[in-house]
């Protein structure tokens, strides 16, 4: 489904958001045009699932 193959061989998830990585949350901060923070703590407080993340991030 959402899961493709990297190049290592490994499975990368597409579904989720990876609250330490900080490419991650610029891309969602920048799609959802919130702050870096903001996402940060929708992934502390929603957990890391994207769709569950953008949900937080449109109650404020």
């Amino acid at each position: 489904m959402a899961q493709t193959p990297t190049s290592r061989g490994r499975e990368q998830d597409r579904a989720r958001v990876a609250g330490g990585q900080d490419h991650e949350v610029k891309y969602e901060a920048t799609k959802e045009g919130v702050s870096k923070d903001a996402v940060k703590k929708a992934v502390k407080s929603a957990g890391n699932s994207r769709k569950k993340v953008e949900a937080e991030i449109g109650r404020r």
